[in-house]
């Protein structure tokens, strides 16, 4: 099916997902949007996050997309349900995958999920592990800096690394095998998140599994691009654009990526 992917974040953490679309289809058409502009999504309401996702995807779904992965924890756990019932094409989320992740990896049934306010204040994550394992114990952390720190382009240097292991403080004091990182900016932090939790820990991100999720799907209903070339990927916007390429082309190991701004009202 000669149609792109459509894949939104509520800024740069999505790409982490977009990565692994990527490197499971590399056939497949990505367009992606990023809303850095009113980034980040946790700590706003649900109406508001609601009504952006719905902006998001009425923007790809104006651009023929066949299938829309909502790379954002916090808008999948209020928005999902309801693109998936009225948008014209399959809708698939991040929470999910990463709750089925956790339950893969654990040994204990001690699972710790960092994420936004907003995720961890859903319950999502909460709700998506009991329907795979009600022995499964959840220990959630909401960890409000670490978006602003990705989007800021600040990820990787001593502050950073401060900044994690003073938020993930309160963990020293609990008992798990495994941590979700519950949002899609996360895994930019994840060597620090490693050392603050220890080498015996398992840090999980949903992107692969997700990944393969939309594979699986494409696979199941015969939507798979039919000619074997590499797609270039365009990249939307709703702030700046010399930082997002930045991030994008470091991340993603791209040169020179089509990088686009876009607004909403």
């Amino acid at each position: 099916m000669k149609a792109p992917i459509g894949v939104i974040d509520s800024g740069v953490g999505g790409l982490t997902v977009a990565k692994e679309i990527m490197r499971h289809l590399p056939n497949e058409e990505i367009i992606y949007i990023g809303d850095t502009a009113r980034c980040p999504y946790g700590p706003r309401s649900s109406e508001e996050v609601r009504k952006f996702t719905w902006q998001l995807a009425t923007a790809l779904a104006k651009m023929n997309i066949k299938m829309l992965v909502i790379a954002c924890n916090t808008a999948t756990a209020v928005a999902l349900n309801s693109l998936s019932k009225k948008m014209p094409f399959p809708v698939i989320g991040v929470i999910f995958p990463g709750a089925r992740a956790a339950i893969k990896a654990t040994k204990k049934n001690e699972i710790v999920v960092l994420g936004t306010s907003g995720t961890i204040k859903s319950g999502a994550y909460e709700e998506a592990i009991a329907a795979l394992n009600t022995s499964s114990k959840v220990i959630p952390l909401a960890c409000p800096t670490f978006v602003p720190l990705v989007e800021s382009n600040e990820y990787e240097g001593e502050f950073a690394r401060n900044m994690v292991m003073e938020t993930l403080l309160p963990l020293k004091k609990e008992q798990f095998d495994t941590v979700i990182l519950g949002c899609t900016h996360y895994p930019l932090l994840q060597k620090h998140i490693e050392e603050a939790v220890g080498p015996h820990v398992k840090v999980l991100s949903s992107a692969e599994e997700t990944a393969q999720d939309v594979n699986e799907y494409l696979d199941y209903h015969h939507m798979h691009h039919p000619i074997e070339e590499k797609k270039i990927p365009v990249f939307y916007t709703t702030g700046s654009v010399p930082i997002f390429k930045t991030i994008v082309e470091k991340w993603l190991d791209l040169q020179n990526a089509d990088v686009r701004t876009i607004s909403f009202k």
